[in-house]
Order: structure tokens, then sequence, then C-alpha cells
């Protein structure tokens, strides 16, 4: 009785999470008419309305823009929170608790305090309406070097490095060699929620971008709402649209992340 509880409970779940996904389908595949009444079924305008979207706005672009971005952002906060997460879990320097409670401490500082000074700077070194100034103040984050330097703390045992060490690896291949497959499962998750913030992001794009050329998808998207008369199957074919590189990302990395859940879950 109550494992079949638990299969219910985890049916309606998935029902309620995935709903609102299917809905937009439904709605970006039918005409606005669609709000309007009680369809359930996806329509026979999904095509129509996909070239619609592209014929608005200059979708394909700002698709590329995004890629690009959250790629170069995800790539990089990996590899500096990883290098950085080793240096904090594993490595004896000077100051490496007070540096630690400093990078802790900027988590607790709210982003918008810092959009108008950013804003001067990418102004001042005339960065402003370029990818460089939204994939630049990106490239490291706070919560990827304390969640990378609390997995190392626990998953990357002192003896491995110190069997590397009489083998004679310098630090460099420590990292790369030994560090870096321990924190596979970790820096998986890290690069989901990463990517997954990069591509959402729109409060900074719409803020310090300015041409369409540049623009990322969600400030385009919110091109597609402007209208005196909100086209909802316009805006919410879109919405899919941008939603399919997130899924095709939790599906390349679906298998790491759960393999980090489990092995949290059997050191637990």
């Amino acid at each position: 009785m109550t494992r079949r509880l638990v299969y219910l409970s985890l049916t309606a779940v998935v029902f309620f999470s995935a709903f609102p996904l299917y809905f937009s389908v439904v709605v970006a595949s039918s005409d606005t008419s669609a709000l309007s009444g009680a369809r359930l079924l996806p329509g026979t305008h999904l095509w129509d309305n996909v070239v619609r979207v592209f014929d608005t706005v200059p979708f394909g672009t700002a698709m590329l823009n995004s890629v690009l971005v959250s790629c170069a952002i995800t790539a990089s906060v990996v590899l500096f929170s990883t290098l950085a997460g080793f240096a904090f879990a594993r490595l004896r320097f000077r100051g490496r608790t007070a540096f630690l409670v400093f990078v802790v401490g900027t988590m607790m500082v709210p982003t918008q305090l810092g959009i108008i000074p950013l804003y001067i700077l990418m102004a001042r070194i005339e960065w402003t309406d370029s990818l460089r100034a939204v994939v630049v103040p990106a490239l490291v984050n706070a919560f990827g070097v304390f969640f990378m330097t609390q997995y190392l703390s626990e998953a990357l045992p002192k003896e491995l490095l110190e069997a590397g060490r009489m083998d004679g690896c310098s630090t460099q291949r420590l990292f790369w060699h030994v560090v870096l497959p321990v924190a596979r499962p970790a820096a998986s998750v890290l690069g989901m929620l990463t990517f997954l913030a990069a591509w959402n992001d729109y409060f900074w794009p719409l803020v310090v971008l300015s041409s369409p050329e540049n623009h990322t998808v969600q400030v385009t998207l919110s091109q597609l709402r402007s209208g005196y008369v909100t086209d909802y199957a316009l805006s919410l074919t879109g919405t899919v649209l941008a939603t399919l590189p997130l899924l095709v990302v939790f599906g390349l990395l679906g298998k790491q992340l759960i393999g980090g859940i489990m092995q949290g879950a059997v050191k637990g």
C-alpha cells in the first residue's frame, strides 16, 4: 500500500510538472483561440507558428547568441569553480579560510545592486552592446566555488592525492588526472545549473544589449509579447523553441546528475 501511494504521488508530481510544457505545445500548435476553450490536444498550426516566430523577430540569431553565451559561461564556471574548490578543499595556504568566507559572503549581496556599477564599467571599456559584456562578468561565481569546495572536501580522499604525489605528479597533473575524474558528477550538476541560469538570464542582457542582432533568446522572447494585444500562440511557440536546448542539456547530463545524486545518497 505504501509503495502504491509513493508511485501515485510521483505520477502526480510528474503530471503537474510536465503539464505546463505540454499545454505550451498545445497552444503553440494552435491559434490564439486555444486559450479560450478547453483544448487539450495539439493542433495543426505548429509549423506555421514557428515560421511566424522567425519572421517576426531574429529568433535564430538570438538562439545562437544564447548558445554561445551559455556554453562559454558554463565551461568557465565549471573549470574555475573546480580549480578553486580543489584549492580550498585540499591545498593548504595562508588565508584559506578567510578567502573562502569572503567568497561565500558575496553570495549575500543581491545581484541587482551591482547592475549600475557594472554597466558603468562596461561603458568605460566600450563593451556595451556586446556579448562580451554578458559573458565576462559571469565567468566564475561564488556558488560554484562553494559547491565544488564542499563536494571535493568529502569526495576527494587525501590518500589519493598523496599517492599521486608519491608517483611524481605535480599539482597541475593531480588536478587534471585525479581531481577532475572525481569531480565529474558534481561538475555535471554545476554545469547544468549554470547553463540553465545563463540561458534564462534576462535582466542583465536586457540592460547591456541594445542591438537586435546581439540579443539573447530571453530578450527576444519578450519582444514577441510586446504588442498591444498578446499573441499567445506566437509567444508560446517561441517559448517551446527556447526550451528545446534545455531539454537537450538535461538529456546529455541527466545520467551524470542522477549518478551524482545516488553517490551522495550512498555516502549519506
